[in-house]
């Protein structure tokens, strides 16, 4: 297949784009290279591959390239709630509008897999699990704008989306301001954490698991198409404190304790069900504590926190 992928030099989209090339798919891997990063050229001797410098919200470009394409993978994104509460006319132009360009410009045989986030669940019930079916309830900008998008998304059709849990792990464009990677890196650096609200939960996903989630759609498109699924480890629904546990498994000098005051402002707090997307026959293959390992590795490469989103 031919695939656009927009946003494809951030933290997925330079371990996806690699993916589909050696898959033997064609991609035009579109970014604007908004953090400077390098995390593509060693795909630039792929003779499948096409780079774009360009805007997601450009509609010259975007009709540009969207003509003989196969399928859409819309990674361009303001992720997260801080960078999203930092400059939300940004954020709405990128996270919701470029998307409805997208699917006003594409031809409906052109099929789209969107990234949203578990996120869009805001905050759980104790005890139960959150299904596709749970109603969404999302506690910030960015929470809102991808539960909106991804509305638009199945409301066209022809179209999968994936509510990603919380990703981590390793990637060329690194990105440390995501939970377990920071938490592991301030173990490593720092050997202390305080935490706000320790008790609140979610569920977590290794960045490869997330690029196999896409070409599992790709190659089951047909049986799973017009759905929502949940991409997360169905082991991994934990809550800050047991996290830190995890860490503190391999870092045994990790120490960590919960602020008597204070309050996180990402107020999430949720378990998820994974099981739709599992009786696909998807199965992540990267457990939390592999991740952890790879990030201690990693944290001997990168000594600064230079790789973030805000």
């Amino acid at each position: 297949m031919k695939i656009m992928v927009t946003g494809a030099a951030g933290f997925i989209g330079s371990i996806l784009v690699p993916a589909l090339l050696n898959q033997g798919h064609k991609v035009v891997a579109l970014d604007n290279f908004m953090y400077n990063q390098s995390s593509l050229l060693d795909c630039c001797n792929n003779k499948n591959l096409d780079i774009v410098r360009g805007d997601t919200r450009d509609k010259s470009v975007i009709s540009k390239y969207l003509k003989d394409v196969d399928a859409i993978i819309p990674l361009a994104c303001l992720t997260g709630a801080p960078l999203c509460a930092q400059d939300p006319i940004a954020a709405r132009t990128t996270n919701l509008d470029a998307i409805k360009m997208l699917l006003e410009l594409r031809h409906s045989n052109q099929i789209i897999i969107y990234p949203t986030t578990n996120s869009g669940y805001g905050v759980g019930q104790e005890g139960i699990y959150c299904t596709e079916d749970t109603p969404l309830n999302p506690v910030s900008l960015y929470g809102s704008l991808k539960v909106e998008a991804e509305q638009a998304v199945l409301h066209a059709g022809n179209a999968i989306t994936l509510r990603l849990a919380t990703v981590f792990g390793v990637s060329p464009r690194m990105r440390l301001d995501l939970l377990v990677n920071d938490f592991t890196y301030r173990a490593v650096n720092d050997r202390f954490i305080i935490l706000f609200e320790a008790h609140f939960k979610r569920n977590y996903v290794h960045v490869r698991d997330v690029a196999k989630a896409f070409i599992h759609c790709l190659d089951n498109f047909t049986k799973m198409k017009n759905e929502a699924y949940n991409v997360g480890l169905s082991t991994a629904n934990l809550s800050k404190w047991e996290l830190c546990e995890e860490i503190k498994k391999q870092i045994p000098a990790f120490y960590f304790v919960e602020a008597s005051v204070g309050e996180d402002p990402d107020k999430r707090n949720y378990i998820v069900s994974n099981a739709k997307i599992e009786a696909t026959g998807y199965q992540p293959d990267v457990s939390l504590q592999q991740g952890i390992t790879e990030l201690i590795k990693g944290y001997q490469v990168i000594k600064r926190n230079q790789f973030s989103n805000i």
